[in-house]
């Protein structure tokens, strides 16, 4: 898979660098780097389309604000690509009207808008999926008892911060590690925005602390908090699902919250970030957050 690269500013660094020392330096067969103030409204982009561009399969736009990413298509068009990623780290970065104004605009390019980049997974695209199994959503194999004795990145963030929590959560009490990896997202520092998003009403932050958290959960095969609902005063009949529409986890694509054949809340305890927003929109007080230890299945 060849793979062309439009970055800009360390987060468009720092991504090219993880690729290229996590096995897909042979992959890069081209990159252009964007400055970072550039206006954020683009008249005539085509003057900002890179010359001499080789043959590629896949586009990946990182760090790249505003209407700059509409050179995406076009630069797909002169590779040849078929495919491209333009992860989304902030509300004001790529607002919903430019990604459809970019998918418009590239028929027969299958276009993904991961928010944030480590919540990408495999969907089907032959050349998406490639680079998604190694790098996106984060996925770890952990040995542990008490305490944590071995952990292996199975796929990785594409910013590298998975490797780093990693190596942090060696010899960590078990129980500790799950918000551990919170603190280390921070500390890494991970560059998604600390700005609310109004389409999922949570920060890009937050976003990727709950896709590390769910690789840890789901390497050791527990939660130790989550959202729980009381099915005794959960009744959608009386609500308008509050909590499924207002869930920023089922917001960018993921099965949080479902009903089940009662038509009763269920949360999932693997991937809920517990960001306490669903309790504030449930009408019914039916749902809580609580601590112990929550089994979860495949483990």
């Amino acid at each position: 898979m060849k793979i062309y690269l439009l970055i800009s500013g360390k987060y468009g660094s720092r991504v090219v660098n993880n690729l290229a020392e996590h096995g897909m330096a042979s992959n890069i067969v081209g990159m252009e780097e964007f400055p970072q103030d550039l206006p954020e409204f683009i008249e005539d982009f085509t003057s900002y389309i890179p010359k001499n561009l080789p043959p590629a399969d896949l586009i990946i736009a990182v760090g790249l604000s505003g209407d700059i990413n509409m050179i995406v298509p076009q630069v797909a068009l002169e590779t040849g690509a078929k495919s491209a990623i333009i992860p989304v780290y902030d509300p004001q970065q790529m607002p919903p009207g430019l990604q459809q104004e970019i998918v418009e605009s590239a028929p027969g390019v299958t276009i993904v808008f991961p928010k944030p980049f480590c919540s990408l997974e495999v969907m089907g695209d032959p050349y998406i999926d490639q680079f998604a199994i190694k790098f996106g959503k984060p996925q770890l194999s952990i040995q542990a008892d008490k305490y944590i004795k071995k952990v292996e990145v199975l796929r990785g963030a594409p910013c590298g911060s998975t490797n780093f929590i990693a190596k942090a959560l060696w010899s960590m009490p078990v129980d500790d590690a799950e918000l551990e990896a919170t603190h280390k997202l921070h500390n890494y520092p991970c560059n998604a925005s600390t700005s609310t998003d109004p389409a999922v009403g949570d920060t890009s932050m937050h976003l990727a602390s709950y896709q590390i958290k769910e690789a840890v959960k789901r390497g050791l095969g527990f939660a130790t908090k989550s959202a729980v609902v009381n099915p005794k005063n959960c009744d959608a009949q009386k609500c308008q699902e509050e909590c499924l529409k207002s869930c920023p986890q089922v917001l960018i694509g993921l099965d949080t919250i479902t009903l089940n054949e009662d038509q009763k809340a269920v949360i999932d305890p693997a991937t809920c970030g517990y960001c306490e927003i669903c309790i504030k929109e449930c009408p019914l007080d039916a749902i809580e957050i609580k601590s112990g230890r929550f089994e979860l299945e495949g483990k």
